[in-house]
């Protein structure tokens, strides 16, 4: 729906929608240079929210860029730290802290 309405007789208005308590209200604005000027304002309020939303997607596109190569390295390092426990004798109790392997046949002996 345009935001410039016709009147019965021919007129046209300019009305704005917004959300009121979850619903969308249309409110009468006015015709003529009234209707101009806050025509114009809303364009200018459009254009300038595309704007600021065009920024902020650059910017979380820099920011990813940024972030991806730590990611990286932080999965390598994960990886090596895992291999170097595990080749010291430890393992994962329940999938959670590093524990050291019990040595059975020490613990035989010491029985």
């Amino acid at each position: 729906m345009s935001p410039w309405e016709t009147r019965e007789r021919g007129d046209f208005y300019y009305t704005r929608s917004k959300r009121k308590n979850g619903k969308v209200v249309r409110e009468y604005i006015g015709g003529g240079i009234l209707g101009e000027l806050a025509a114009r304002m809303d364009a200018e309020e459009r254009e300038r929210r595309e704007r600021e939303a065009a920024s902020w997607r650059e910017e979380k596109r820099n920011l990813e860029a940024l972030v991806a190569p730590l990611e990286e390295l932080h999965h390598a390092v994960e990886v090596l730290v895992r291999a170097a426990l595990i080749a010291s004798g430890y393992h994962r109790h329940n999938r959670g802290e590093w524990r050291k392997r019990r040595d059975r046949t020490q613990q035989q002996r010491e029985e």
